[in-house]
């Protein structure tokens, strides 16, 4: 394992580095709401869901019902279904334990992460992708930690938080691969959420854009295929 921790941790370090900054504020919105630094850290490293927990906060803070709070975050993570059938073929031969750990700390920067790596690394295992979702973890729920206990002495500007994680989706956009179905899926999926956005659908319009982006991704795939030259028998 001890060889694997290295390139794992270069791997995470723009995920983890990234989370340091929205996770602070994540943890003053925590403090607002009541929760300590630990219980922060603990819910951070067991929960972890960054839109869900800013969701969470922010429902909280207006006075939403623990039921509807439940619904909207159980909607909002459906997206990590996605995630488990990219993801399945990769993991299908390791150890179940080690599985089971890898898909309960996925989250969307480790899968770009992971996913890249296991498509274009022929020496990435499941042990060094469970070690970038751990690594990510434990920063995400440092930096919580911090926030909640510095709470609100710090004046963090919305529109810094609200760019923060926008800004790690394109760090790791920058770093793929670009193909023409690679476009299409980003082009697809950036219009769809603003389009849906648009209309008010709210949080529900990142899990239909991501849809969107897939099935876009599989058409142009699939028209890519049917205009290659076949090889001759």
């Amino acid at each position: 394992m001890r060889e694997d921790l290295a390139p794992a941790l270069r791997a995470a370090l723009p995920v983890m580095l990234g989370y340091v900054t929205i996770g602070v504020p994540c943890g003053v919105m925590a403090a607002e709401v009541g929760l300590g630094p630990l219980v922060a850290f603990l819910l951070s490293a067991t929960f972890y869901s960054g839109a869900g927990q800013f969701m969470m906060a922010s429902l909280a803070l207006a006075g939403t019902p623990v039921l509807s709070m439940v619904a909207s975050v159980a909607l909002v993570s459906t997206r990590q279904i996605l995630y488990s059938a990219a993801l399945s073929p990769y993991l299908a031969r390791a150890p179940r334990p080690l599985a089971a750990l890898f898909a309960a700390t996925v989250t969307d920067e480790s899968f770009g992460v992971n996913l890249a790596r296991f498509a274009g690394d022929g020496t990435w295992t499941p042990e060094r992708a469970t070690l970038v979702n751990l690594c990510s973890m434990f920063s995400w729920a440092l930096a919580n930690a911090l926030g909640a206990a510095v709470g609100p002495a710090l004046a963090i500007p919305t529109a810094v938080m609200s760019f923060a994680m926008t800004s790690i989706f394109v760090c790791l956009l920058v770093t793929q691969s670009w193909s023409l179905v690679t476009a299409v899926v980003v082009a697809a999926s950036a219009a769809s959420v603003v389009l849906l956005k648009a209309l008010g659908l709210g949080s529900l319009s990142v899990l239909l854009g991501a849809l969107a982006g897939v099935a876009a991704g599989l058409v142009a795939g699939g028209v890519r295929r049917e205009g290659e030259p076949r090889e001759r028998a």
